[in-house]
């Protein structure tokens, strides 16, 4: 079995001496940026396998190179959930038939987790795989996720990590006083430690796979784009998620309005950016946790340092790092989960005039255009179960599918190898959670990259997985793990997957797997609306 262990961030190298990104709403401080690069080193705990993050160990020390070297380091060791919404993951666990550890949530929160094959030790350079969970941004953990099955198969180390969420991880002002993007620094932070720290536990800081879903997916891709991560990680997998969702890029004017929302409610000025940070910061954390229910416009921004320029233009003139990647996604990804949050009136049926209201209001898409929409996929329909249908399937395409093959391709265009999947299994034991016409719905595919039929901890991914699943589970880690090692998913005893070039070959995982062949062809509205 895989070894867990757990770290907060962040402590000065070798000091005893802590210092957290997170404590006062540092999110709001710009001085980070200038210190990131070199105050980048986590304390240590070590935990059995029984042991679980949220469990305490007593006889606290600190962290040194002996220690780490010995994996015989102890710490008083709290593990946090990042401030969030955290209704979404008692409602997950219940639609997704999966069991989480309780925790509490604290702006003390950049921990991650190590899962290592009990074999692992200094100089074992085994492959990492550092996994940024998802949550859109709003709400997730990297305790939630058990890596010791994957790491124990497939001999590799897990890496699980968490960073801050919300107006914690994204508040910016528009100007150098708080330029935004705290969660992807809180990212590039936790990449520093690995370079400096995996060898200790067994692991290869030249051989560094960073993988992750949906907003951890996003991230993924935000990570290839950005300057600051040159030699972090050498390969990449992008799980039903690309930093081109349409979604992420917030108007001005909404942050603008947003800003004077937040001032108005915790009457504070809004007249300069000074005044209004210093305002914030006298409010406790869960004032802002409030405030941000209440906002939409803080995502990810063009910031100068992590993102020099808007993402499709990064893309556009090969801009980012060559490393190969796997991307993918469902065949259903907005099938149940993510309407029945968003705009759960469209469940049980949907007229042509919601649906297009709906689509011009999320996707800000030109009126002139939105005939070509209903023309493509609402054509001779009537009913509102079929035009419901064929909704769930748009919102899919826009935000899951199109930008990820768009990124592939300019992946490719580049010379950076890609290989690509579209994931086709519904789970057997959710059929009864979901209604009938739900495939493969969003995060339908992490119990199997996971091994969760196969855990036994206090972390429930996948219970009562049939044997075909079991196997469909086996042969997606290894693919995952092939990947990490050489950066080619192939092996033995597996299906051939074939390189995403200019055939769009890409791989169909299903309990029978295939290859298809230019994923989503018909779609032809795409061509004519600006992107």
């Amino acid at each position: 079995m895989a070894d867990h262990v757990c770290f907060p961030v962040m402590m000065k190298t070798k000091t005893k001496a802590t210092w957290h990104l997170c404590q006062s709403h540092t999110g709001f401080r710009d001085e980070e940026r200038q210190t990131i690069r070199k105050q980048t080193s986590f304390t240590c705990s070590v935990l059995s396998q029984s042991d679980r993050c949220n469990e305490e160990l007593k006889n606290s020390d600190s962290c040194n190179e002996e220690k780490q070297s010995t994996m015989k380091i102890q710490r008083v060791m709290r593990c946090f959930r990042c401030f969030q919404k955290s209704e979404w993951l008692f409602t997950d666990q219940h639609i997704l038939k999966v069991r989480y550890p309780k925790f509490r949530v604290s702006e003390d929160c950049l921990y991650l987790n190590i899962y290592a094959p009990a074999h692992a030790e200094t100089g074992s350079r085994l492959p990492v795989m550092v996994w940024l969970p998802g949550g859109a941004f709003e709400t997730g953990s990297a305790s939630i996720f058990d890596g010791s099955a994957l790491a124990s198969y497939e001999n590799v180390l897990v890496v699980t990590i968490q960073y801050r969420l919300g107006i914690f991880g994204f508040f910016n002002t528009g100007d150098k006083h708080a330029l935004g993007n705290w969660a992807f620094m809180d990212q590039v932070a936790a990449l520093m430690w690995v370079q400096e720290n995996i060898e200790f536990f067994g692991g290869d800081p030249g051989c560094v796979t960073i993988f992750g879903e949906s907003a951890g997916a996003i991230s993924v891709s935000s990570l290839i784009l950005s300057p600051m991560t040159e030699g972090l990680f050498h390969r990449a997998i992008m799980e039903s998620g690309v930093a081109i969702i349409p979604y992420l890029k917030a108007p001005d004017h909404e942050r603008n309005d947003d800003l004077q929302t937040i001032a108005s409610i915790c009457d504070c000025s809004a007249s300069n950016s000074v005044a209004l940070l210093q305002c914030l910061r006298a409010k406790s954390s869960k004032e802002l946790l409030s405030i941000n229910q209440k906002t939409k416009s803080f995502t990810r921004v063009v910031d100068g340092l992590f993102f020099p320029n808007e993402p499709l233009d990064l893309l556009a003139q090969k801009s980012f790092h060559l490393v190969p990647s796997i991307i993918g996604v469902n065949n259903h990804e907005c099938g149940f989960l993510l309407p029945m949050k968003e705009f759960p009136e469209i469940i049980g049926g949907s007229n042509k005039s919601l649906a297009l209201q709906l689509i011009h209001s999320m996707l800000h898409i030109p009126v002139q255009y939105l005939y070509l929409v209903a023309n493509e996929y609402f054509y001779n329909m009537h009913s509102l179960v079929d035009i419901r249908n064929r909704f769930l399937d748009l919102l899919g395409d826009v935000f899951f599918v199109i930008p990820g093959l768009v990124t592939a391709q300019y992946h490719t265009d580049a010379g950076a190898p890609v290989y690509f999947y579209e994931f086709q299994h519904q789970p057997q034991c959710l059929k009864d959670r979901k209604p009938p016409y739900v495939k493969a719905d969003h995060t339908d595919e992490i119990r199997f990259v996971f091994g969760g039929a196969f855990l036994k901890g206090n972390i429930v991914m996948f219970e009562e997985a049939t044997e075909e699943e079991k196997e469909l589970s086996r042969k997606m880690m290894r693919y995952w793990a092939n990947f990490a090692r050489t950066g080619n998913p192939n092996g033995k005893g597996l299906p051939l997957w074939p390189a995403y070039r200019q055939s769009e070959e890409y791989l169909q995982l299903d309990l029978n797997i295939s290859v298809g062949q230019r994923l989503k062809e018909e779609i032809n509205w795409i061509k004519a609306v600006p992107y």
